[in-house]
């Protein structure tokens, strides 16, 4: 469990991968969600979700070790590990679905709505790498874009839906972007995830600081439609703190550079190895 990830991954996965793996990206999390619900469809089918086990603000632990895992399995698993994430996810999903009279018509084996989740992750990945080691190169940009295909193919996004270079990516994630909104239904699932008013004290103490580094990590659009107040002074703070914490990562060991990852990642092998839940 200790043991550096890429010690146990295939040479298959890009380095700049294993690298952007990395506990910092974790305060990063909130905000790559907020950007996947800023579609209506996505934002109203996980705020009124009905499997309640897989909601976090009802179920955070497991929630969040859900979603660990998912980002895990689609970054560096098997076929065969791949391919049981899809099943228990695909579980799940089936009753993810809009109601006749919703105004909001979702339903969560759109691959369009897939797509745009996986293009969120994608776009996530590259700026954590920036913000630990700098801009990538050209190559080591297009390495990883191609690699986080797997974020939607690891679904029922089929391989051909993934713009097949990043211009045409960027083409797709301005279009996209116009497609951002969000309602009451939304903006109060969100302030309360940002927030962590689902957590019980103490945990819920923490809601100022998530909602610094959530509001930090987001880009300005998303920030202007949640209504999150940001100014120059905050960003030279974030600035600060984020070039800071990427020096210490650079610093620590990978097993300690890798937490809490490693640890879910081990989880998750046992989990599909015993024959145990994984979703």
């Amino acid at each position: 469990m200790a043991t550096p990830i890429d010690a146990q991954k295939s040479d298959e996965i890009p380095e700049s991968v294993r690298e952007s793996i990395s506990g910092l990206t974790t305060l990063a999390g909130a905000a790559n969600v907020i950007m996947q619900l800023a579609w209506l469809p996505v934002g109203h089918g996980v705020a009124k979700s009905t499997v309640h086990s897989g909601r976090l603000d009802k179920r955070p632990l497991k929630r969040t070790r859900t979603t660990f895992s998912y980002v895990m399995v689609a970054m560096l698993g098997t076929e065969e590990e791949r391919a049981a994430m899809r099943e228990e996810v695909n579980r799940s999903h089936r009753q993810v679905h809009s109601k006749p009279d919703d105004p909001v018509k979702y339903n969560a084996f759109d691959r369009e709505l897939q797509l745009w989740v996986a293009a969120c992750l994608a776009w996530g990945v590259e700026d954590i790498y920036t913000k630990l080691y700098g801009p990538p190169d050209e190559a080591t940009a297009e390495a990883m874009y191609r690699h986080a295909a797997r974020f939607g193919t690891t679904l029922q996004v089929p391989e051909d839906m993934w713009p097949p270079d990043r211009a045409a990516f960027q083409e797709y994630w301005e279009a996209s972007l116009a497609k951002v909104e969000m309602d009451d239904t939304t903006r109060t699932y969100l302030t309360d995830f940002v927030e962590l008013r689902f957590l019980h004290w103490p945990f819920r103490a923490l809601g100022p600081v998530n909602k610094f580094f959530t509001t930090g990590f987001l880009p300005q659009l998303f920030r202007d439609e949640l209504g999150l107040p940001w100014g120059p002074a905050q960003q030279r703070r974030f600035d600060r703190i984020v070039q800071n914490l990427a020096a210490l990562n650079r610093a620590l060991p990978r097993p300690l550079r890798e937490f809490p990852w490693n640890v879910y990642w081990w989880d998750l092998r046992r989990r599909i190895r015993t024959g145990k839940a994984i979703v």
